[in-house]
């Protein structure tokens, strides 16, 4: 059912653009985009922030001991730089050989002084031979390296002593039926790793009365010890000796030791240097943290000095959330909230305290919002990331008031950016070092303390106002890898290990860099681990994902079933209340579940877990994040009919022909689709978040110059409300409810508090909306929340009720275009089929009129009913709503242009 653009298109076709498609619309007038991590995007070959920590790999190059060898296969070190065997169980080792009598030995050198020379390879300590197996990879293994299933595979002896060999440099050599030597690799270590070494015992640190024991997991190690350090920038203490037993390294230490800082220094052949290095890394269990996390902090989370007043009773005090299908997100980040506060203290500004000023101008924005049903707020990446120094003496400024004497025009706002944008004090936080702490740059004190005790603080305080707080988690890529650098953790500790690599041995960075690999068991594991920490130690009411389809579905599964079973007599939290939804882009090398089964948005279907529907995103704004920013809207109003109910997979709909389908019959650009979901809490529908342009920018990019202000404010408004009436949960981008713009940068994450203010400043004066615009796209935004929580019926909780209860009627060959009518039905009487849900109203018709006109639109399935203007829309502020009316005898609907007009029957009404 393709509706016509120009009579249904929310964003109305310009004639002109002072923008040009091939440009990407930069700030103060410049088309030159600052450089970021493409992190969330549904498309593959995204950038990366750096390079591969791995080599490219060489071509496969036979080469035989004594003959000259393949001078590209050689790393710089003297060794191979790639790894394109595996060593997936115990005893198997797979390796994409062909030739069927190809014999495979393993080389090892434990000081890592194993090199090729005059064509031969030197300085092993043992040489072993593999003997070849007939059968293919078993099925377990194939199943967790599907990519390598038509691998050959090869035996290792069983008087192998593995555990030894694993913490050695390693290489693998073929040789022909002749004995001549073909080729030479390194291995990839995971699978031997997990089929050993898998651990479920107690990891970090662990505090008794008298003493406190660190648990580190690191079997490829060859020694690890702790250093002890007085405060976060003083001078060595003590070094104590680990003992390790089955891969994890233990020591037991006095009590007396709280509150130390301390480092493990690792001793590990690395194979990004080909050489046994000491690396001085932090625990990856750590729960404190000093200024850039250049020391773990070792401090008991569970110590009485860290909690706020009345901590432990915050569970009693947690708003009432009966399902998940009554939330509505709100997403914010920590700096854009309070930057520029002036009613918040000023050494509390774009931190966690801000959130505790119970009178300032933003604590008294969310109060509305929250009066109005909004119950969460998401937060930005709020662990420790690097890309923030958490040194404030350290940040550099622009100077705000002599940008704002500037031209428009002017490039110097940009280019006053981009001169500290490394050194000023913002960024989204999208570069993850270490999950488990929170960020130092937000707390008013990196070091010691603060951190924990502030996060706690701004839970609780936004708790208290009603609000339930989301946090963005990024488990999906790291930061950094390889032995060297104070961002680089996991990869120290297990090189390798923690990090997905290709065929080849390199580090895949599909994700932005340093992709993780959740398919290992001790990457899963770490991920539950982190979740836990948040919802237990911060009383975390929910998770987003970040590139959610770069995580396995297991691990996503395991997540969710390990956070609901939380309980407050046991945990002090309910995690039944706790709510998991994430970015399920199905891209780069996890796409078509070719790392195993990724959470992508069709592989989620059925499990409780959210993913963010693009599909209405695209529908109401037009095109996608990665085509012509001039793309109209609302071209195809069956994807909208579909994200409206829920997306659900099963959902039938009629098209312009009048033939019924099903939401999974339909299909995106891609071939994607277009419904996916079997229950409506799977789907997050938004068409704004921190990714991309603001809602407003979208409209002020994408409409008739010559458009008035009033006429984008009007659009701004219709597409929230699509969003806030759809069956699922509706997100919102913090500022979309004020016109927020960051002119025009759809790429914002390193652009300074200058271009993330939440408030309007686009280039073209006739853009700038007025402060009663404001005001007025404020007031009918909560309105459309009150309307949402006015009635169950806009948050239906399972499919069967939305398939029963929810009909799109102009529909099939008769439609009228630019208008989607959507009714929802409740129990008309005791007798009725269905079970009555609402108290107050037994039917609700929703009309969304995208046109630039009146509309005038008879629905007969609608005729003889008690239908009555909203009565919030009654006595709303928009004058045009108002005139919105219903004539039972005909059916007949009159909605003014560009309007969202809610029509209700009062359950008292009878024919």
């Amino acid at each position: 059912m393709q509706m016509l653009l120009h009579a249904n298109s929310l964003l109305l076709a310009p004639t002109t653009s002072r923008l040009s498609a091939s440009a990407s619309p930069g700030r103060s007038g410049t088309a030159q985009p600052l450089p970021r991590p493409a992190h969330s995007a549904r498309a593959a070959g995204l950038g990366t922030r750096r390079p591969p920590a791995v080599a490219a790999a060489s071509p496969r190059t036979p080469m035989a001991v004594g003959e000259e060898c393949d001078a590209a296969a050689v790393a710089s070190q003297g060794f191979v730089s790639d790894a394109r065997a595996y060593w997936v169980t115990r005893s198997l080792i797979a390796w994409n050989v062909n030739d069927q009598d190809t014999s495979l030995f393993l080389y090892a050198s434990r000081d890592a002084t194993m090199h090729v020379s005059d064509g031969a390879i030197h300085g092993y300590d043992s040489k072993i031979e593999l003997e070849p197996e007939h059968a293919s990879l078993p099925d377990n293994v194939a199943e967790k390296f599907p990519f390598i299933r038509s691998y050959r595979t090869f035996r290792v002896p069983s008087s192998v002593d593995v555990a030894s060999l694993v913490k050695c440099q390693l290489a693998v050599a073929s040789y022909d039926a002749h004995g001549r030597h073909q080729d030479v690799t390194g291995l990839q270590l995971p699978g031997v790793l997990d089929d050993m070494f898998a651990y479920t015992g107690p990891l970090g640190a662990v505090f008794s009365d008298k003493d406190v024991d660190l648990y580190l997991w690191a079997p490829t190690a060859q020694d690890v010890r702790v250093c002890f350090y007085d405060g976060p920038a003083g001078p060595l203490l003590q070094t104590v000796q680990l003992k390790e037993l089955n891969g994890v390294w233990n020591v037991t230490v006095p009590r007396y030791r709280e509150n130390q800082y301390y480092l493990y220094e690792v001793k590990v052949y690395h194979p990004s240097t080909s050489q046994v290095v000491k690396c001085l890394a932090d625990d990856p269990y750590a729960r404190g943290l000093s200024a850039n996390g250049t020391r773990t902090w070792l401090v008991d989370i569970n110590s009485e000095t860290l909690k706020p007043a009345s901590w432990d009773e915050l569970s009693d005090e947690k708003p009432n959330l009966e399902s998940f299908s009554d939330i509505s997100i709100y997403e914010l980040h920590i700096r854009d909230f309070s930057a520029h506060d002036s009613t918040v203290d000023c050494n509390s500004h774009g931190g966690f305290r801000a959130f505790t000023f119970q009178d300032s101008a933003g604590i008294r924005h969310l109060r509305k919002l929250s009066a109005a049903g909004l119950t969460h707020v998401h937060l930005l990446p709020s662990f420790h990331f690097a890309s923030v120094d958490d040194n404030k003496s350290n940040w550099k400024f622009v100077d705000e008031a002599q940008l704002a004497k500037l031209p428009p025009g002017s490039d110097e706002q940009q280019a006053a950016i981009v001169s500290i944008q490394q050194e000023d004090p913002y960024n989204w936080g999208y570069d993850p070092v270490l999950w488990g702490v929170p960020k130092g740059s937000y707390a008013s004190n990196p070091d010691g303390p603060s951190r924990i005790i502030e996060y706690r603080q701004m839970v609780q305080a936004l708790n208290r106002i009603g609000l339930r707080v989301v946090m963005d988690v990024v488990y999906n890529h790291l930061d950094s890898s390889g032995p060297f650098g104070v961002s680089s953790v996991l990869d120290k500790i297990v090189p390798g290990y923690y990090l997905r690599r290709n065929v080849n041995g390199q580090i895949e960075n599909s994700a932005a860099m340093n992709n993780t690999a959740s398919e290992h068991f001790m990457v899963d594991r770490l991920i539950v681990d982190d979740l836990l920490n948040w919802a237990i130690n911060y009383k975390v009411d929910g998770f987003r994902f970040d590139l959610m389809g770069h995580i396995m579905k297991n691990t996503m599964i395991r997540a969710k079933s390990a956070i609901q079973s939380l309980t407050r007599d046991v945990h002090g939290v309910d995690g039944s209340k706790i709510y998991l939804y994430g970015e399920g882009w199905d891209f780069g090398e996890v796409a078509q579940n070719k790392r195993g089964i990724n959470a992508s948005q069709i592989n989620m279907s059925g499990t409780g877990i959210g993913s963010f529907n693009d599909r209405i995103r695209d529908s109401v704004n037009g095109g996608n994040p990665f085509g012509n920013p001039l793309q109209q809207g609302f071209s195809t109003g069956l994807f909208l009919e579909i994200g409206l109910a829920g997306n659900l997979k099963d959902y039938v709909l009629r098209t312009h022909t009048g033939e019924a389908k099903k939401g999974s019959d339909i299909y995106t650009f891609d071939g994607s689709p277009v419904g996916y979901t079997s229950s409506p809490v799977e789907t997050i529908n938004y068409v704004s978040a921190h990714d991309n342009e603001t809602l407003f920018d979208i409209v002020s990019i994408k409409t008739p110059i010559g458009l008035s202000i009033d006429e984008k404010c009007r659009i701004n408004h219709l597409a929230s409300s699509m969003i806030a009436l759809s069956q699922g949960i509706p997100f919102f981008h913090a500022g979309d409810e004020i016109l927020r713009s960051k002119s025009l940068d759809r790429d914002s994450y390193n652009s300074g508090d200058w271009f993330n203010k939440i408030e309007p400043r686009l280039e073209n004066p006739s853009f700038r909306p007025s402060k009663n615009h404001i005001l007025s796209v404020f007031d009918n935004f909560v309105d459309i929340l009150k309307i949402r929580y006015s009635s169950p019926l806009f948050r239906l909780s399972t499919a069967s009720d939305i398939e029963q209860r929810v009909r799109f009627h102009n529909t099939g060959p008769s439609m009228v275009p630019g208008v989607i009518v959507m009714s929802i039905k409740d129990a008309q009487n005791e007798k009725c089929e269905m079970a009555q849900l609402d108290k107050n109203f037994s039917y609700v018709v929703t009309i969304f009129n995208v046109c630039p006109h009146e509309v005038t639109i008879e629905i007969h399935d609608l005729a003889s009913l008690g239908l009555g203007l909203h009565p919030i829309q009654v006595v709303s502020s928009d004058a045009l709503v108002r005139q919105s009316a219903y004539e039972a005898s005909k059916g007949r609907f009159t909605v003014p242009r560009r309007t969202t007009a809610v029509f209700v029957q009062p359950r008292a009404y009878t024919v």
